[in-house]
């Protein structure tokens, strides 16, 4: 299969085998976005080497979870290790050991296919198009925000930056 990957600091499409582990479900990527991350590791950032991307819908092709197959689904990009103490606790997001979607140690959405675990999976409802559930992963992440700090929306608060993301935090801080 075909994918944009990041191979000793430049950029390169390659022809790269698809994802095989049988412990995990393989999705078929429709739709992945670009992201400034996705910008700032193909100039170095974190020393990631692979395919790029982590903002992604896709069908699932394969899965342990067979009720699985043929749903389109976004992706939480942390996958965490499954043994550690934050793992148990239902924290992989922290997890010390994790593996993030075309950031840290797995290959991303810049591709055909990607592979995630089944419970790192979340079906999107018919209704939502491709072009719109695509925002998924940004807006989480901005909704993280409001997991992380206590805002008053009498206080005044403000975002810095334009781009997608400091729209995102911008809209869901205006929910407080």
């Amino acid at each position: 299969m075909k994918a944009l990957r990041c191979e000793q600091g430049r950029l390169v499409i390659a022809e790269v085998p698809k994802p095989c582990d049988e412990r995990e479900a393989v999705v078929r990527v429709l739709v992945a976005g670009i992201c400034n991350t996705d910008l700032e590791i193909a100039r170095g950032y974190a020393g990631f080497q692979g395919t790029l991307g982590h903002e992604f819908v896709g069908v699932v092709e394969r899965a342990p979870d067979a009720s699985l197959i043929g749903q389109r689904v976004v992706g939480e990009i942390n996958a965490g290790c499954g043994q550690c103490a934050l793992c148990r606790a239902s924290d992989p997001r922290h997890c010390p050991r994790r593996t993030v979607l075309g950031i840290v140690g797995r290959d991303g959405a810049f591709a055909e296919y990607l592979q995630l675990p089944v419970e790192n999976l979340h079906r999107v409802p018919d209704e939502v198009p491709d072009e719109e559930a695509v925002f998924t992963e940004p807006l989480a992440a901005a909704y993280g925000i409001l997991e992380q700090v206590r805002f008053d929306a009498r206080t005044p608060t403000v975002v810095i930056g334009d781009g997608k993301l400091g729209l995102l935090c911008a809209q869901a801080l205006a929910t407080t």
